[in-house]
């Protein structure tokens, strides 16, 4: 798959999370953290919460709706191993954010 571009840097604040369309109805949850980019599905795996819109802690995202954390690098729920999203490689081409999904 090729790399697409899907936000500008300043768009996502540090810290903070974005929820972008990549194609119809779907959707990844794109992450800033100290200036390093992350990418997962946005769609939480317990019940479907959008993890666009979890709060972002120590290398990790937490659903809004339940709380189950999901670690930015691999997609694994910290709460429950069982429990992954799909992680998508992201590269930073001045600006530009791109992700492959």
């Amino acid at each position: 798959m090729a790399f697409t571009k899907v936000a500008r840097r300043d768009e996502v604040a540090e810290g903070s999370g974005r929820i972008i369309e990549i194609g119809p109805g779907r959707f990844i949850a794109l992450f800033n953290v100290a200036g390093t980019f992350y990418a997962l599905d946005n769609e939480c795996p317990h019940e479907g919460g959008p993890l666009g819109e979890g709060d972002v802690d120590r290398g990790c995202v937490s659903c809004p709706w339940h709380g189950f954390r999901f670690d930015l690098t691999n997609g694994v729920c910290v709460n429950s191993a069982k429990l992954k999203v799909a992680c998508f490689p992201v590269r930073v081409d001045g600006d530009e954010i791109l992700v492959e999904a």
